[in-house]
């Protein structure tokens, strides 16, 4: 049991709602200093036809509106899977504490697996990260989704 179990759960509900448009299941949560949930986002690159709308996007820009700033100081990004460069680069821009993730992402994973913006000593803003908190929950929904495209074929 982490700290951050609650809020993944949370992430989880959200990317089950990914899936139920057709969308690779990742969501996303940012959650305040206090603990409060202040933003959340699935992905649904496909439902907006834009291909930034990833959950972890989604969820930092619901919780800038929400504290009426692009600067998250004090918040923590929770995302079902490992952040891509995209993603690593948004939770780098808007300044959150740290990013906690669940399943490894070996293809285009950038908090470690492939790449380690979040950690790039040449950035000016480096969060925290935490991986694997869990991981078992966040990668079945990924392999169910998959398997489940597959067998469409």
């Amino acid at each position: 049991m982490t700290p951050y179990d609650d809020a993944m759960r949370l992430a989880l509900d959200a990317a089950a709602l990914a899936s139920a448009h057709g969308d690779v299941p990742v969501g996303a949560v940012v959650v305040g200093v206090a603990g409060d949930v202040l933003g959340t986002g699935h992905n649904d690159r496909e439902g907006r036809g834009d291909p930034t709308a990833h959950a972890e996007v989604l969820a930092l820009r619901a919780a800038a509106a929400a504290v009426g700033s692009w600067r998250l100081a004090g918040c923590t990004l929770v995302v079902t899977l490992e952040p891509c460069t995209m993603c690593a680069g948004a939770a780098v821009l808007s300044r959150v504490d740290r990013v906690v993730y669940g399943a490894v992402d070996p293809k285009a994973g950038a908090a470690g697996s492939l790449w380690d913006v979040l950690r790039d000593r040449r950035l000016n803003h480096r969060p925290e990260v935490v991986s694997g908190v869990l991981a078992a929950e966040c990668g079945a929904v990924l392999v169910d989704f998959f398997e489940g495209r597959r067998s469409l074929r």
